[in-house]
């Protein structure tokens, strides 16, 4: 007979799905909806094996994140984050630390694009993780709210860190001030997300993007990745260096060389 803690851990394993959606394509999910998709600890760490086995797995070139039911995500378990309140400091920091503070830091050491679907509400840590990804789409419905003022509170999952670089400091620190709601077309209009779609059209929209990304050859699309996060915290000079590598080993590789040879024959030239 099962235990309790298998019992749980399958349940928990059903708040976190992943789906191929093939042509390289992994769509992890959300699925937690009739508490908003809420986040547990336990609920995190799934979300991060998911995350880890994604990026270890070469026939994955792209990831996406997409939550069923209304909305994305309401941030963290509000029973869980009252039951922590009696931790002392250094068990409080180490829940954050060893639980989702490792997805950011893992995903920036991963070369593969991730895209966020987000409909409806996503508040907190639940905007936090959308801003993890380098890419989101927004439905119609889509409403992002920095809410940690409200309890008193720092963004707990890389919010500050990712926010400013996304809409500038200014624009951040309004929202976390203010935990103000920022509707979709807001969102869309100050570059929180690339494009807002019907709320019908938020999953396809998404999976037609991460397709065409992953198809693109696989070595450039990586590099790219590298190139634009290393170029926000280098200057100018080590910057182009590093890209000059890039260009160099990237012209050695199958794909480009493929690519050049179709060239060629369409221009009728020799490789003299």
């Amino acid at each position: 007979m099962d235990s309790a803690e298998d019992s749980a851990a399958r349940e928990t394993e059903q708040f976190v799905l992943a789906e191929d959606a093939g042509s390289g394509v992994r769509v992890l999910v959300l699925n937690r909806p009739d508490k908003l998709n809420a986040f547990t600890t336990a609920m995190i760490l799934h979300l991060l094996a998911l995350l880890e086995a994604a990026v270890e797995d070469p026939a994955v070139r792209v990831i996406v994140l997409r939550a069923n039911g209304r909305a994305f995500c309401a941030g963290g378990d509000l029973d869980e984050m009252i039951s922590r309140a009696t931790r002392d400091g250094v068990g409080r920091k180490n829940n954050v630390w060893q639980g989702i503070e490792r997805i950011p830091l893992l995903l920036e050491r991963s070369d593969k694009p991730m895209i966020a679907a987000v409909q409806g509400a996503a508040r907190g840590a639940g905007v936090d993780l959308s801003l993890m990804c380098d890419i989101r789409i927004a439905a119609q419905s889509a409403e992002f709210a920095e809410t940690y003022v409200n309890m008193g509170l720092v963004a707990g999952a890389g919010g500050s860190w990712f926010l400013p670089r996304v809409v500038g400091a200014a624009r951040a620190l309004e929202m976390f001030w203010t935990a103000r709601t920022v509707q979709a077309e807001e969102a869309e209009r100050i570059g929180l997300v690339s494009r807002v779609v019907p709320d019908d059209a938020l999953e396809q929209t998404t999976l037609e993007l991460a397709r065409k990304i992953a198809s693109q050859p696989v070595e450039s699309v990586r590099f790219f990745r590298r190139a634009v996060y290393q170029g926000l915290t280098t200057s100018l000079y080590p910057h182009l260096d590093m890209i000059s590598s890039h260009m160099s080993v990237l012209r050695d590789s199958p794909e480009h060389l493929g690519l050049l040879e179709k060239v060629r024959q369409r221009l009728g030239t020799s490789k003299a």
